[in-house]
C-alpha cells in the first residue's frame, strides 16, 4: 500500500467531494430516491444503470478501496490512472460523483485526452507535475504543481498531466459525474476501430500518408 502522509489530504478530498456535489445537477441527472445502486448485470440501457433491488443492497455497496494502492506505471507512457467510476463502485450510481487516482513514474506522461462529461479537479499527494488544458480558442493554460496543490480541468476539454521531475508522482482526482468517460485523443485519432483513412489525418496534420502510417503502427 502506498500510504499517504500529507495532513490536510482528508479536508481537500473533502472540498473536492463538496465541489463535485455542487456541480452535480447541471450534468448528471438529478436523484428520483434516496439510492440506486448500480445493477451491473441487468441488461436494461438507459442514461445510468438500472437499479439493484433493495433487498440485495449492502453497505458493501458504498464501499471502495480501488484508490487505496499506487498504480502499475511500467508501461510506455510511466502513468496509470485508476478510477472508481459507478463500473467499479457501483454505490454511486445517481450520485453524480466519482473519484480517480493517477501515479505517475519520473517522467511519466497522462496524455492529452478528455472527460466528455465532467469536470475534473487534482490534488497533488506526492512529487510534482506539469499540467494544463486548451480552450476551443486553442489557448493553453499550463502550470507547475506540487505536493498540496490543486488544479482544475473544465468539463470537455483537452489537457494532460506531466511528471517532468526525476521521483514518482501521484494526484487524487474528483469527478462531477458518476461515469465521466475519457477519450484519448492519441488513440482517438491513429487507432479508432474502424480507422480513419489515412489520407484524410495527412491532411489535417499536413504531412504525408506514409508518417500517418508509420504513427499508427505505434499504437498497435
Amino acid at each position: 500500500m502506498d500510504p499517504i502522509h500529507h495532513l490536510p489530504l482528508l479536508a481537500v478530498l473533502l472540498s473536492i467531494l463538496t465541489f463535485s456535489v455542487s456541480l452535480t445537477s447541471a450534468y448528471d441527472p438529478n436523484m428520483l430516491q434516496d439510492i440506486c445502486v448500480a445493477d451491473l448485470q441487468s441488461e436494461l440501457r438507459l442514461n445510468g444503470f438500472a437499479c439493484l433491488p433493495m433487498e440485495n443492497v449492502t453497505a458493501d455497496h458504498f464501499h471502495s478501496d480501488s484508490l487505496a494502492m499506487a498504480g502499475d506505471t511500467d508501461n510506455k507512457f510511466g502513468s496509470k490512472v485508476t478510477a472508481a467510476a459507478v463500473t467499479v463502485f457501483p454505490g454511486l450510481n445517481t450520485l453524480g460523483v466519482s473519484m480517480a487516482r493517477i501515479d505517475y513514474a519520473a517522467g511519466g506522461l497522462n496524455p492529452p485526452h478528455t472527460h466528455p462529461r465532467a469536470t475534473e479537479l487534482i490534488y497533488v499527494t506526492k512529487g510534482s507535475l506539469v499540467v494544463g488544458f486548451i480552450t476551443t480558442d486553442d489557448m493553453l493554460f499550463e502550470k507547475f504543481i506540487k505536493i498540496g496543490d490543486m488544479f482544475v480541468f473544465p468539463r470537455g476539454l483537452v489537457h494532460f498531466q506531466w511528471n517532468n521531475g526525476t521521483t514518482e508522482a501521484s494526484v487524487m482526482s474528483a469527478f462531477d459525474s458518476q461515469f465521466p468517460g475519457t477519450q484519448k485523443i492519441g488513440n482517438s485519432l491513429f487507432a479508432s476501430s474502424p480507422e480513419i483513412n489515412n489520407a484524410i489525418l495527412a491532411k489535417s496534420f499536413h504531412t504525408k500518408v506514409q508518417v500517418i502510417a508509420d504513427i499508427k503502427k505505434e499504437f498497435m
